[in-house]
């Protein structure tokens, strides 16, 4: 445990940050699995509509530092032609 009081507080914002990525990493793999569902499914069009909106989670993602650049490249372009080949 952290002893003096900039340590104490360092921490503190540290849990913060901690909880705040945790939600956002919980919110892709739910958003992609959500996804992967609605083609499994065959409701292509309801999967295309929701593209838009991974892609911005991935990109917002992406510029915070919350996952690297290629990696968020990486997923959206898996995702993408996983639509397309559904179609």
């Amino acid at each position: 445990m952290p002893i003096t009081t900039s340590a104490k507080k360092a921490l503190r914002g540290s849990m913060r940050k901690h909880a705040f990525n945790e939600h956002k990493k919980e919110e892709i793999n739910k958003s992609i699995k959500q996804i992967k569902r609605l083609i499994t499914q065959k409701k292509i069009k309801e999967a295309r509509e929701f593209l838009p909106q991974i892609q911005k989670i991935l990109d917002k993602s992406a510029k915070t530092g919350l996952i690297k650049k290629n990696s968020a490249a990486r997923k959206k372009s898996r995702i993408v032609a996983l639509v397309k080949r559904s179609a």
